[in-house]
């Protein structure tokens, strides 16, 4: 909302559509570089060490040995973060910008079919989250394969 109806008041006017895209990439773009910042940092050294006593070049080190550990760690946060990012992306309809939920109570109003149109929207949005996690849970196996798993083995071989 500061940037759609703050930014006129600076002299700066942008469409409604433009600001929200513009509003949601900085608020996660921010997030998504703390993610990506903090899963590199949680290499522990030695494996910059170990590279850097194989001769290996800064690219090199980060492709081949630093990005498929940190991966691990940063799939999880990047997967919530575009879940979020979906979610909140109704809040635009506040701008007028026309996505599913202003089309939704748009529709409603017409018909007197409030309800069942905000239902429905609610049910599109559940549906692509469910997508979305399903994806995101494939990416953490896929990058965990190898990984031990941290909970102990029950006795008796059950």
């Amino acid at each position: 909302m500061i940037i759609y109806l703050g930014l006129p008041q600076a002299g700066l006017t942008i469409p409604a559509v433009p600001a929200g895209i513009l509003a949601l990439a900085l608020n996660y773009g921010a997030y998504m570089a703390e993610i990506f910042r903090g899963g590199i940092t949680a290499i522990p050294r030695g494996q910059w060490e170990a590279a850097d006593a194989l001769a290996l070049g800064k690219m090199q080190v980060l492709r081949w040995i630093v990005l498929p550990q940190s991966l691990r760690l940063i799939v999880p946060a990047t997967g919530n973060q575009f879940i979020m990012m979906l979610k909140d992306s109704a809040l635009v309809s506040a701008m007028g910008v026309w996505e599913m939920m202003y089309l939704a109570r748009a529709i409603g109003r017409a018909d007197f079919r409030n309800m069942e149109m905000l239902i429905t929207a609610a049910l599109i949005y559940w549906i692509m989250s469910a997508i979305l996690e399903g994806c995101q849970a494939r990416l953490e196996r896929r990058y965990s394969r190898g990984i031990r798993s941290s909970v102990p083995a029950r006795a008796g071989g059950k």
